[in-house]
């Protein structure tokens, strides 16, 4: 392999998954005394033990983060979307040093009264400009970067790189021009949140089973009559009734829709035969789901189905490839070449046969696909989890069948965590 797999970086913990013959688990999502569910303090205490084993085997002496994810996985804390994604939080990681989270002001009085696994000193209010509303002339960036190098001085890493995940065209600068060496941290991160953890994937778990039920109801309501917005909503409600933290996307897409795949939902009316295909894209307690099913309305046709078979077939060739040691480039060359489903490319083709890592980010590694595995291969590893997706045009020219199984590679092979039946076409409302 050309890549050394994530697994064998030095002091990165690596998690036994043996379930013995017994189900993943996907226990009740509440505190209880007479079962053992997910314990978060062990889970805390994993993905910042790997984040630290990372940085300690890169050249560098601290890494900065701004890619939420990572902040989270590093200092355990999260706040919502709208803040999020805004580039104002950060936190730096140095070596032999706990990490610093500069936050927005009122969510760092929280985390110090309710995060108390960081040093209330390591919670700062910090703030760079909602991603350029407020000018880098105003001189926020400026003074946050001299924060940060008075802190690797403290850390007596100021000699070495920085690494950084993602960042601002002007805080990039303003690094430079206060002396600072920048080197990548997203790839060791990605490295270091890739194999999960016995809490990680139970988490994953009980996200899909949100979802499983969230199907159900999807069969029940999915008729002629219904607007594919309609069944957004009511997937976001049943989520969100459930104890989802964030519904990210829900694709809903029907009839002539269908084909080519826009990735996005409308207002069109279901009519009867149509063959329809759903995306739910949620996290419960920070840990996403990928999960496609596709259904024909009232009954389906011949085209329909033969469709519906050769992704299944696809499906299933790709998760009996999945194991502990095989190249993603094996697993790659199961599934199709973009010309035998109507793509000129391989990137024409990209996203709809391929698999892509699944936890606190909705694309982490590995990703397998014909695209990039077959010339930077990575080994599968135990505690891998994956989002396997197959797409398969229908000779009507408008439908098509859309499958996407969750996987975690275990001691004992793949386990598939994504339960709602999906081995044949399923009709709603049959007529």
């Amino acid at each position: 392999m050309s890549i050394i797999s994530p697994q064998h970086a030095p002091g990165l913990e690596v998690p036994r998954l043996d379930f013995g013959g017994r189900p993943v688990p996907a226990p009740g999502h509440m505190g209880v005394d007479y079962e053992s569910r997910v314990d978060f303090d062990r889970l805390r205490a994993y993905r910042l033990g790997r984040a630290k084993a990372a940085l300690e085997a890169s050249e560098c002496g601290a890494f900065l983060l701004f890619d939420f994810y990572n902040i989270r996985y590093t200092t355990q804390t999260w706040i919502g979307g709208a803040l999020g994604d805004k580039m104002i939080r950060y936190t730096l990681l140095a070596r032999g040093k706990e990490p610093v989270l500069w936050d927005f002001g009122s969510a760092v009085k929280h985390h110090k009264l309710h995060s108390q696994w960081t040093p209330e000193d390591n919670y700062r209010a910090g703030f760079l400009g909602f991603r350029g509303a407020v000018a880098p002339s105003v001189g926020l960036m400026e003074s946050a970067v001299k924060e940060i190098a008075s802190l690797l001085v403290e850390a007596g890493v100021a000699d070495m790189p920085v690494g950084v995940d993602i960042v601002e065209p002007p805080f990039l600068f303003e690094m430079e021009r206060q002396g600072l060496r920048v080197a990548d941290a997203q790839q060791p991160m990605l490295d270091a949140r890739c194999i999960k953890s016995f809490d990680e994937i139970v988490l994953l778990n009980q996200a899909a089973a949100m979802v499983d039920g969230v199907y159900q109801d999807i069969t029940e309501a999915l008729k002629p009559g219904v607007r594919e917005n309609e069944i957004v909503a009511m997937a976001n409600r049943r989520l969100y009734e459930m104890g989802s933290d964030q519904v990210e996307a829900v694709n809903a897409i029907s009839g002539e829709r269908c084909n080519p795949h826009p990735h996005n939902f409308t207002d069109r009316i279901v009519r009867p035969g149509d063959q329809a295909f759903f995306d739910i894209i949620h996290s419960f307690n920070g840990y996403r789901t990928c999960y496609y099913r596709t259904f024909a309305v009232g009954s389906s046709t011949a085209a329909q189905r033969d469709a519906y078979t050769r992704a299944r077939e696809w499906m299933d060739r790709g998760i009996d490839g999945i194991k502990a040691g095989v190249g993603t480039d094996e697993v790659a060359a199961l599934l199709p070449k973009a010309e035998e489903f109507g793509f000129d490319s391989e990137m024409e083709a990209f996203g709809l046969q391929f698999a892509h890592g699944l936890g606190l980010g909705l694309h982490e590694r590995p990703i397998i696909s014909r695209l990039n595995s077959m010339k930077e291969p990575v080994e599968l590893q135990v505690g891998m989890v994956f989002a396997l997706e197959t797409y398969c045009p229908a000779t009507d020219g408008f439908s098509a069948a859309r499958i996407e199984e969750e996987i975690v590679i275990t001691e004992d092979g793949p386990r598939v965590l994504t339960l709602f039946p999906a081995q044949e076409l399923f009709v709603t409302s049959p007529y």
